[in-house]
């Protein structure tokens, strides 16, 4: 999940204007996480992994987000920006390819075209919260009637990843011998409770456009 990015669009931005050159925003959108879900060109992303393994499908984490900023305008015409949001997903599934069985040595995944069994279930979360920090360009300046926007600079992601549930231990092989099949590979099922965070520097690019309401209000739409 250390590469996971977010593709936020359609977000709405009430922006009540505390002074004459500056202004707070409080913001509610839709993200699309985008992170890549290809094992093959990712092998040692959990994301990549999950999603590889797993019942769960990438739009299974579209969800709102929440958050606010702060403006200060040098100019009528460009300004300085800084936005928190927060992001959260989550969700169960099961592993595509095995099924659980349970041995005198505990319970083991063993390969679901070969073998009837339980679904081996865990949950995903997936969390982020980017600190962005951004210019922003209006050419028409923030008082038109229809303001168009445009801007980009740095984000600083808080990200954090939880799994809970039944997880497949692949790293430690048992070998089961079947009467009819012969020897089989398979692997312990194990409960997992793991949590891991971190922090990530990426980018962000937006545009959008504003239409003020009176002196003090503005409503914002934008894709990021």
């Amino acid at each position: 999940m250390k590469k996971l990015t977010v593709l936020a669009a359609g977000l709405l931005l009430l922006v009540p204007a505390l002074a004459f050159s500056d202004s707070f925003s409080f913001r509610g959108g839709y993200f699309w996480p985008g992170a890549s879900s290809n094992v093959l060109s990712n092998p040692n992303s959990l994301w990549a992994i999950e999603f590889s393994q797993m019942s769960f499908k990438m739009n299974d984490y579209d969800n709102f987000t929440w958050g606010g900023g702060y403006e200060h305008f040098l100019t009528p015409n460009v300004s300085l920006c800084f936005a928190v949001d927060y992001y959260h997903g989550h969700e169960a599934g099961f592993y595509l390819d095995w099924v659980g069985n349970s041995l005198d040595e505990g319970e083991f995944a063993f390969p679901y075209d070969l073998y009837e069994g339980y679904d081996v279930i865990h949950s995903f979360s997936v969390s982020n919260t980017p600190l962005q920090f951004s210019l922003k360009l209006l050419p028409l300046g923030r008082r038109a009637k229809i303001a168009p926007f445009i801007g980009g600079g740095g984000t600083w992601s808080f990200w954090n990843v939880h799994m809970y549930g039944e997880m497949v231990n692949f790293s430690d092989p048992w070998v089961y011998t079947d009467p009819v099949l012969g020897d089989i590979d398979i692997y312990p099922v194990e409960i997992v409770d793991g949590y891991e965070s971190g922090m990530s520097w990426g980018w962000h690019a937006f545009a959008g456009f504003q239409i003020p309401i009176g002196f003090r209000t503005t409503i914002e739409v934008e894709g990021r």
